[in-house]
């Protein structure tokens, strides 16, 4: 029997499925995952009156002043003071309530990571704090406002659960799931829409990344806008002859061990992919755990060292290397170290 030739035939049959299903998603761009937030805040406050919202005089853009409307008497603006924030959320938290706050990712992280330390991550409370306009994808805005610092902050700090969507089904239902867990909660958000890679219905868990495809020559790993990046190089890529499994990695922390383990070992080589500074963040993470479980040839798309600028958001990706052109070479250049 030509095991080969049964082989080719499956992986062709499968990806024929799989670039279906990617030419539907392509036409489907969905809220923004600031959005997806906005609205299950709302849905969560209607089922749990210990939820509380707080802002830092930027409802508006973080989308918490859809739970103003909603609930005028469980909302508080504290006005441009991100420290006093944070250090609010630790106080109400200690009552029992459950208190969500937002930002900007790089205002909460860089302004109130003292407090963030001190008064939420050291006694270990009952915190959510939702980040929006994370990486360099917020454009226009401008470095000052590009957080490419978070994941490799929030991730340091003992005690949290760090989680990054990739769209408004992955935001709503982490969402939820944040409301359950007992403990702080760090989230980044994007300003841009999303293209839907779920459904409503689709089911999540924190700390179990999600497999979006199945490859046996190489593991595209992304998190956030980049996982959409990684499922187009995918499709390049098998049009080239090499057949990648897609994950997406929404929780970084604690990060999912297990299914990295057992793809490095099916697969051999990884790319991992993220709108983050390459120094702290996922390829960080990710490069450490399997080096220690199973090593294997590593890529990484990720922003190098460097600050952005203002631009289009989709220029800025481009210019600084976050696109699914960059995972195609990257995936290329890993395989050869196979």
């Amino acid at each position: 029997m030509d095991w080969a030739r049964l082989r080719r035939n499956f992986w062709q049959r499968l990806n024929v499925a799989q670039n279906n299903i990617l030419m539907s998603l392509q036409k489907t761009l969905g809220a923004a995952t600031r959005d997806a937030y906005g609205q299950a805040l709302v849905e969560a406050g209607k089922a749990n009156s210990k939820i509380v919202v707080l802002d830092a005089d930027l409802a508006s853009s973080t989308r918490t002043g859809m739970f103003a409307k909603v609930f005028p008497d469980r909302f508080v603006n504290v006005g441009i003071a991100e420290q006093n924030l944070v250090g609010l959320a630790g106080g109400i938290a200690s009552t029992g309530l459950i208190p969500f706050i937002s930002s900007f990712s790089c205002f909460l992280t860089c302004r109130g990571y003292d407090q963030l330390r001190m008064a939420v991550a050291y006694p270990n409370l009952n915190v959510k704090i939702v980040a929006s306009h994370g990486g360099i994808s917020v454009g226009e805005d401008g470095v000052s406002q590009q957080s490419i610092e978070d994941y490799a902050l929030m991730t340091s700090l003992p005690n949290f659960i760090v989680m990054v969507p990739s769209d408004e089904h992955t935001a709503r239902a982490l969402i939820h799931a944040a409301v359950e867990h007992v403990g702080p909660v760090y989230m980044r958000t994007s300003r841009p829409k999303s293209p839907v890679l779920y459904t409503k219905d689709t089911e999540f868990e924190i700390g179990k990344g999600m497999v979006l495809r199945e490859g046996c020559d190489v593991t595209l790993i992304a998190t956030g806008l980049l996982v959409w990046e990684s499922l187009a190089a995918a499709e390049e890529l098998a049009s080239k002859g090499i057949q990648a499994t897609v994950v997406d990695i929404h929780t970084l922390k604690p990060l999912d061990t297990p299914l990295l383990t057992n793809l490095a070992k099916k697969t051999g080589a990884f790319v991992i992919s993220e709108e983050h500074q390459i120094w702290g963040g996922l390829s960080s993470a990710v490069a450490r755990t399997i080096s220690q479980q199973n090593p294997v040839p590593m890529e990484y798309v990720a922003i190098q060292d460097t600050y952005a600028e203002s631009g289009k958001p989709e220029d800025l990706m481009e210019k600084y290397g976050l696109t699914a052109r960059h995972i195609v070479s990257a995936a290329q250049r890993v395989v050869k170290r196979k």
